[in-house]
């Protein structure tokens, strides 16, 4: 891979990790409810489901990406579609307190790790990003071993860099993100950034 792949790759996946998904209401709402700690290592989870969907595109999809464009172009439209729901369900509804007081808890450092693990692995728009997004950006016939290496450690700092400012402003900010007015802001903002990454992927060629 070129330097100009890895670039493109870090890009698209921080752009789609900054998009306030299931992952990341469930992060936020664990900041809420139960602090940084715990939701540190939930974060943790997350990136590790990541890196299980990472290892499964290079090791499988390498093989199949160039034989089966239109199952990719399908993905590509499921993935438009499923953002768009998204949007429209942060619009409506999204964070609310009552997901706040469910994350609430006393769970343990490997408790929260699985925690983050199960809804990365159980997340249609983490699914998207790695079967549909990845191959556009990702030449995934020419990763080498050491290309994949590169993409694991790029995967970890994009992820930590983009997931740690969301846990630390919730935990820190807890009596703030609460109220109505705020978590009916983030909502709106959420649903914003969706349709804006709904259209750049429907716009892609």
């Amino acid at each position: 891979m070129t330097l100009a792949g890895f670039l493109a790759y870090s890009g698209a996946l921080a752009v789609a990790a900054a998009i306030p998904g299931p992952g990341v209401t469930a992060l936020v709402a664990r900041a809420l409810g139960s602090g940084f700690r715990s939701s540190l290592a939930m974060s943790l989870g997350l990136v590790l489901g990541d890196l299980a969907y990472l290892t499964a595109v290079v090791l499988g999809l390498a093989m199949v990406a160039q034989s089966f464009g239109m199952v990719f172009l399908a993905i590509k439209w499921l993935g438009v579609a499923y953002l768009a729901y998204l949007a429209w369900n942060f619009w409506t509804s999204g964070i609310t307190p009552e997901t706040i007081e469910a994350k609430k808890g006393k769970d343990g450092f490997l408790a929260s790790l699985l925690a983050g693990l199960t809804l990365t692995l159980g997340n249609p728009k983490t699914m998207i990003f790695y079967l549909a997004i990845t191959p556009t950006v990702v030449d995934l016939r020419s990763v080498t071993l050491a290309d994949y290496g590169i993409l694991v450690a790029i995967t970890v700092v994009v992820l930590m860099v983009v997931l740690v400012p969301y846990l630390a402003l919730a935990s820190q900010a807890r009596w703030f993100l609460k109220t109505p007015r705020a978590l009916k802001a983030l909502n709106r903002t959420a649903a914003g950034f969706m349709v804006g990454a709904a259209a750049a992927i429907a716009a892609r060629q």
